[in-house]
């Protein structure tokens, strides 16, 4: 199985709104995003690496939302 990318919060931003989320509202260091009916919440921890579970997430609702479209 090949690794996860190494992402920062900024990054995985940029991906989700390239995606089509939107960001709807912070509440401290979270930022939550929303498409339709799938919902992400983002800790947004500026320069830091995200926990590889919090990227396969990322992902998996990434490909979930574009494989509705």
């Amino acid at each position: 199985m090949p690794k996860l990318q190494r992402l920062t919060a900024e990054e995985a931003e940029k991906k989700l709104l390239k995606a089509g989320f939107q960001h709807i509202r912070s509440k401290g260091s979270h930022r939550i995003y929303q498409k339709d009916q799938e919902r992400f919440v983002l800790p947004f921890h500026k320069g830091k690496i995200l926990h590889p579970k919090i990227i396969k997430d990322l992902l998996a609702v990434i490909n979930k939302s574009s494989a509705k479209n």
